[in-house]
């Protein structure tokens, strides 16, 4: 037998006592089922609240706004992050965000440390090239192919990225803001979600010049 049911009423019925325990002469079904009642009506105004947008009488999509935040967010990531390399001797948060991917994933190449970073292969060999002439990371042949060269955080990398790693927390706790930890867990699934979408798309390594279109035809019409 599933219990599951019996589980939540009784956890609901927990609720309603906690909530009334002065008057306990008011602890009967019908005024258990009032209350559950407004509860579930002033849930569902919350969420009309929660879920409401700019633009969106006038027709505005969600995945527009979808795309505005994360473009708000990312600033204001970046702004936090800027600021817990301040009066350090990193230049930008990439050369932080790069240390870490090597301590936390382990060696790995040129290429492979800029595709995990989503970074063009300019602008990724540049961030590398400095870490390299600072002494933050070394090149060493690969254990699993000695024809390869593999990039490694150096133990001067290390004691950079430790030096710094308070401030680094601090600022990834505030852009977290004021989600509990249940909105974070849910927004970590979502994200992940998203995330293996876009990277299937990026492994395949689409042209910039069509790739609207590329995507639109052979994923958006799944979606």
């Amino acid at each position: 037998m599933n219990y599951s049911l019996v589980k939540d009423l009784l956890s609901l019925v927990e609720d309603f006592e906690s909530e009334n325990s002065v008057n306990i002469q008011e602890l009967n079904v019908e005024n258990f089922l009032e209350w559950s009642w407004e509860k579930k009506a002033q849930k569902k105004i919350n969420y009309e609240k929660e879920t409401l947008w700019e633009g969106k009488e006038s027709g505005r999509s969600p995945e527009s706004v979808i795309s505005t935040l994360f473009v708000r967010l990312n600033r204001y990531a970046k702004k936090y992050s800027k600021a817990a390399i301040s009066h350090s001797d990193f230049s930008t948060q990439d050369d932080f965000i790069y240390l870490i991917s090597l301590r936390t994933s382990g060696p790995m190449t040129k290429t492979q440390l800029i595709k995990k970073n989503i970074h063009d292969k300019s602008a990724g060999n540049l961030i590398i090239t400095r870490l390299l002439q600072r002494g933050w990371v070394q090149q060493e042949n690969s254990s699993f192919d000695n024809r390869a060269k593999v990039l490694c955080i150096t133990e001067t990398g290390i004691d950079v990225l430790e030096g710094q790693m308070r401030n680094i927390r601090l600022a990834t706790h505030i852009v977290s803001g004021n989600l509990n930890e249940s909105e974070k867990i849910e927004l970590i699934r979502l994200l992940n979600k998203l995330t293996k979408f876009h990277e299937q798309i990026w492994d395949q390594n689409p042209p910039s010049e069509n790739l609207l279109d590329f995507v639109d035809k052979q994923y958006m019409i799944a979606n």
